[in-house]
């Protein structure tokens, strides 16, 4: 029979393209042609990187499973990075995909697969060199912008009712978007042992990031920081004058944004603090370690313990059914929103950061309702089960959830599961997406995601050192 019957267009179109859809039980038509651009095209490359696809893809006994890897790990690489040299010095920008903009998040998130093999490959190492000395540099810009543009270029955001200058696309005040860069500049340290990119310019940086999580803190006032957006969509806006919604300064830090780039309802967003715990305390390690200040260090440690210390008061609520259970915002008037979303830092990624232990009693009775129908933006559908969140909307799931639950598992089962989710849902094109539909894959957001290719590439990683027996049973 010709493998082309089994090609069929069915109603589905993103950006003008037909969508090629091939029944679950027909896969085995499928020609696994890499999806990647071809040599010439691709943005940057090394030795070490395909050599890791080719080791990789000799353990995978699924083929189609085996493509994914081949097409989402190398993705930022071949597509989104820019690389140079300026005053001698490298200098990154790495665009999210289909956005021509680069999040300190995303970004740091993308080139983190790459890490374990910067000591194997100096050009890959000066790439990730490079992106924390322009992320030290855009964080000086403005510490409370979570996206910027290649200069000063404008942004469709320039109206927004907020401190907008040329360099940034986007001004949402987001605690991750200063985390992420941290987490990214401590394992590169940690990992090679190089100070060339902490010069005082990053020291400079690291107070900015610690004046800032104060700031937010609010207890002399609201802060500097205002937002509002005139916008039909009640998530891309804050209330409260540009505040958004009042919080009694207990210690834990505002975020007026999660890392959906959606509003908070309550300020203090419980992840993202956790999050802000583990960044202070690897700047303390860092200017202990390279500056030798210890006063600085000290004024670091000073503030994870004390944000640290309010976590433990008013991040739990005392569930019916899970018992002890983290919520996801509050906001010191003992008001708690329930429920958890995709985006990382989520509850369920707490582990995956190192911010929490993955036996912590009270993180298993989380995961067990994060992952239940008692978290609202968990969805169960024809084609699989996962997180969503508010950003895209209901019924819609999250690749990223499902992998950050693998990420995530003690359990060989669960993990299989997680895998064969994703493989059944990337509506055969080779690639992550921000999120598909819970019963039609076809129906997707966002073909060009690079920091769910990474997330995925990680994960498939992650299996081949920890537990590559799995990646034989698929």
């Amino acid at each position: 029979m010709d493998r082309l019957c089994f090609l069929k267009t069915i109603g589905c179109t993103l950006g003008g393209l037909a969508i090629p859809y091939i029944p679950f039980e027909n896969r085995f038509f499928i020609d696994f042609e890499s999806k990647r651009p071809p040599v010439h095209k691709r943005k940057f490359s090394c030795n070490i990187i395909e050599e890791t696809i080719r080791k990789v893809k000799e353990e995978i006994r699924n083929p189609e499973l085996a493509w994914l890897f081949e097409n989402c790990f190398p993705n930022t690489l071949d597509t989104t990075v820019s690389f140079k040299l300026e005053n001698e010095k490298p200098s990154t920008f790495i665009i999210t995909g289909d956005i021509h903009a680069m999040w300190l998040r995303d970004s740091s998130a993308q080139v983190w697969p790459y890490l374990p093999f910067i000591e194997e490959d100096n050009k890959l190492k000066q790439l990730i060199k490079g992106l924390i000395l322009r992320q030290t540099e855009l964080i000086q810009l403005d510490p409370y912008a979570n996206a910027f543009n290649d200069g000063p270029t404008g942004s469709i955001w320039e109206k927004d009712l907020t401190v907008m200058k040329p360099e940034l696309h986007e001004r949402k005040w987001e605690i991750d978007s200063l985390c992420y860069p941290v987490r990214l500049a401590y394992n590169y340290y940690k990992i090679t042992g190089d100070t060339s990119p902490f010069d005082g310019n990053w020291l400079k940086t690291a107070r900015l990031i610690l004046r800032t999580f104060r700031e937010q803190q609010r207890k002399e006032g609201s802060g500097p920081y205002r937002f509002m957006r005139i916008t039909s969509k009640a998530t891309d806006t804050l209330p409260g004058d540009g505040y958004g919604n009042p919080v009694k300064p207990i210690g834990l830090i505002c975020s007026s944004f999660r890392p959906s780039d959606d509003a908070t309802i309550f300020p203090f967003l419980i992840p993202s603090n956790f999050f802000a715990v583990k960044s202070l305390r690897q700047i303390a390690q860092l200017s202990s370690a390279i500056y030798n200040n210890i006063r600085f260090s000290n004024d670091c440690n000073q503030l994870a313990d004390e944000v640290e210390t309010v976590l433990k008061k008013h991040s739990i609520s005392e569930h019916p059914e899970y018992g002890p259970v983290l919520v996801y915002e509050t906001d010191g008037y003992l008001n708690k929103l329930l429920m958890d979303e995709a985006n990382v830092p989520s509850l369920l990624s707490l582990p995956y950061l190192g911010c929490i232990g993955i036996n912590d009693p009270v993180y298993v009775n989380t995961r067990k309702y994060v992952l239940s129908n008692d978290n609202p933006w968990y969805f169960i559908g024809k084609s699989a089960k996962g997180i969503g969140g508010p950003h895209i909307g209901k019924n819609m799931i999250w690749p990223m959830s499902i992998i950050i639950q693998a990420m995530t598992s003690t359990n060989d089962a669960e993990i299989l599961h997680c895998l064969k989710s994703l493989i059944n849902t990337h509506a055969h094109t080779g690639f992550m997406h921000e999120s598909f539909h819970k019963d039609n894959p076809k129906n997707y957001t966002r073909s060009w995601f690079a920091w769910a290719n990474s997330l995925f590439g990680e994960l498939i990683l992650k299996l081949f050192n920890e537990k590559k027996h799995l990646l034989k049973e698929i």
